[in-house]
């Protein structure tokens, strides 16, 4: 009997085992190395690895470059969460009214989807071209001034947002869209005899109905806007003047422009850090405004 019990308390064990191995491997073990760097000094080529305790994270946190680091990540990641968000909702709500041709217009709005992030770039950067790039052309013609894109801080930023936005928000538009389609029609079709406006069955039963969409959508692009890398180094790699440096990017130039192992390593651990508080929030906050059917 009691041999049982043992063989049934590690029957869950067993069956989880597969996907365990590869989440250890592939992720536990890399985090735990990574922790361990952030105590050390290396240059990626010593053999030896000098321990200095939490003297990387002291300065890290005295450095003027991860603080503004830092702020670059947060306007990422509101300018391209929220914009996502909401432009793929409002395609999702055209999309939805089946209008002649809807199936062509999501193709070609997740097209960019699904093409390399790198490719994407370098189109883009023929686009943001100062002197006969199609982005200043238009301005032109429109007797608007010329925009240095990528080469002006006050502009970098935004260009870099603004590849990021038309890369996502058909990906955003299909899950909305799916989304839509599962309202149930009799919950509208009560509004109707209640005489409630679209605005009001919109407000108070589609978008509700649609939250754990919107949950998903939030959590997953927020953490690839923490992960944004391509489209920042194809380009503006991380200038000018440091403008859409992002911790992620910091990272990179620490582990692999300047040799501080260590010092990356801290950055990591800080951009974790970030994401799992996040993340708690982001599913403590649902639990009052997501509703499920």
């Amino acid at each position: 009997m009691t041999r049982s019990k043992v063989i049934s308390g590690l029957k869950p064990i067993l069956f989880t085992l597969p996907a365990m191995v590869p989440f250890v491997l592939f992720w536990l073990a890399p985090l735990l190395y990574v922790l361990y760097l952030s105590f050390t000094e290396w240059d990626f080529m010593s053999p030896e690895k000098t321990f200095v305790g939490l003297q990387n994270y002291a300065d890290l946190f005295s450095n003027p470059a991860f603080y503004k680091a830092l702020r670059v990540t947060v306007l990422f990641c509101a300018g391209s969460v929220l914009p996502i968000i909401m432009l793929g909702l409002g395609l999702a709500l055209l999309m939805n009214r089946k209008l002649k041709g809807s199936a062509l217009y999501q193709v070609l709005l997740f097209s960019p989807w699904v093409t390399p992030t790198v490719a994407v770039s370098i189109v883009w950067s023929w686009i943001y071209e100062p002197e006969v790039g199609l982005a200043n052309t238009v301005l032109d013609v429109l007797g608007l001034e010329k925009i240095g894109w990528l080469q002006d801080p006050k502009w970098a930023l935004v260009g870099v947002l603004l590849v990021t936005i038309w890369k996502s928000v058909g990906w955003a538009m299909i899950f909305y869209l799916v989304a839509l389609r599962n309202v149930p029609s009799d919950l509208l079709e009560a509004g109707d005899l209640d005489g409630a406006s679209a605005g009001q069955k919109f407000f108070r039963i589609t978008l509700p109905l649609i939250s754990p969409t919107t949950l998903f959508l939030f959590v997953v692009q927020l953490i690839s806007a923490l992960q944004a890398y391509d489209q920042i180094n194809v380009l503006t790699q991380g200038g000018p003047s440091g403008s859409t440096r992002t911790l992620l990017y910091l990272y990179y130039q620490s582990a692999f422009e300047s040799f501080q192992i260590g010092e990356a390593s801290s950055v990591a651990v800080v951009l974790v850090i970030i994401c799992m508080l996040l993340s708690v929030f982001s599913f403590g906050v649902s639990r009052r405004t997501t509703h499920y059917q």
